[in-house]
């Protein structure tokens, strides 16, 4: 197992620049995960610390060596791949071998690593089939089990799970936490999903455009995001953003109101009137009430059992989006209202940056 240090890392095609300055410390043995909206630039960032991309600027260290100049062969890490890079006409244990034999491991050898990478990840009965005899979750598995016979400092994922249907996706993101944990090892991984991401990483890095917007664990995220970007990216059903304005403002804490909220107090904001900012609430802390600031119209009802997924048009137009009980008595058509604790609240102000004004 290596750490790994990322120093102003940039990379440019052509004019462009699609990673701009990453600064980044992954631990020993981090369950790290890339998150962010397609064209981020999280692909290219795995690409480079594998080795796959060259560097534009900046300093990418594995272990305690910089490895800006060392081929991706040497540098210690295997890569999973989104579409499996299997070879059809090999079996699975050839596959699982494939690079081992490309090191000229001597063959006893290989064999020992394979049967121990097919016994960890349960797939011993599956040596001698073909990718063509296998279902999508057991090539992912293959393409994993050959990256853990090159005994890497460390593993890199590029959304390997992108190509699953749900139900298999849950299935192997179990299988990659267990993986973590028997492991002990250094992972970093690639995913849009940001389920994938909360229920998988130790800590997240949120990008955009090639900026990260933050780093931290899954539930810092998700409680405390810095800018309404990662407030918006985090959490499923995305948070709720609603524009307003600072109506009146004391040493109390300011009053607001806009097109799609009634008046609201906010004890201990701390902001000038006349301000416009950004409240963002998340839909599980929203409640039905018969009379609360968010005033609108039942647009969607989603009846999951355990709770009632709501979307209410409001008089401005925005919609929110409401996680509500099981058995709620809402009618797409019909209006409603909601009411959510000041505790729940987060507020962003005009430059999008969050503003903390309580602990």
């Amino acid at each position: 197992m290596a750490g790994l240090t990322l120093r102003d890392v940039r990379k440019t095609y052509g004019g462009a620049e699609v990673i701009r300055g990453v600064d980044l410390e992954i631990a020993e043995g981090e369950f790290t995960v890339f998150v962010g909206p397609s064209g981020c630039g999280k692909s290219t960032l795995l690409r480079m610390i594998a080795g796959l991309e060259e560097i534009s600027d900046g300093e990418i260290e594995i272990g305690g060596e910089v490895v800006n100049d060392v081929e991706a062969r040497d540098r210690g890490v295997a890569m999973v791949f989104q579409s499996y890079a299997l070879y059809p006409h090999m079996t699975v244990a050839e596959n699982m071998g494939f690079g081992l034999r490309l090191a000229k491991v001597p063959k006893p050898e290989r064999a020992k690593a394979v049967e121990e990478a097919a016994r960890i990840l349960q797939m011993e009965h599956l040596l001698d089939r073909r990718p063509a005899q296998l279902s999508g979750g057991q090539r992912q598995r293959v393409a994993i089990g050959r990256a853990i016979t090159r005994q890497p400092e460390v593993f890199l994922f590029d959304e390997p799970l992108s190509n699953l249907d749900a139900a298999l996706r849950m299935d192997m993101r179990m299988e990659l936490a267990a993986l973590h944990r028997d492991l002990k090892a250094t992972m970093i991984y690639v995913t849009h999903d940001q389920v994938e991401a909360m229920t998988l990483a130790d800590r997240i890095v949120v990008l955009d455009k090639g900026v990260v917007q933050q780093v931290g664990s899954p539930l810092d995220l998700y409680d405390r995001p810095v800018n309404v970007f990662v407030a918006g990216f985090i959490g499923s059903p995305r948070m709720n953003l609603i524009e307003v304005r600072v109506d009146r403002a004391d040493a109390a804490g300011a009053v607001v109101s806009g097109a799609d909220l009634a008046e609201r107090a906010i004890p201990g904001l701390r902001v000038e009137a006349g301000e416009t900012l950004t409240l963002g609430i998340r839909p599980h802390a929203l409640r039905a009430v018969p009379d609360g600031p968010l005033r609108g119209t039942v647009d969607l009802i989603e009846r999951l059992g355990h709770e009632t997924v709501a979307g209410l048009r409001l008089p401005g137009g925005a919609q929110v989006t409401a996680a509500l009980g099981g058995r709620t008595p809402l009618k797409i058509g019909e209006p409603a209202t909601l009411d959510f604790d000041d505790e729940e609240l987060h507020v962003f102000g005009p430059d999008g940056e969050a503003i903390r004004f309580r602990d």
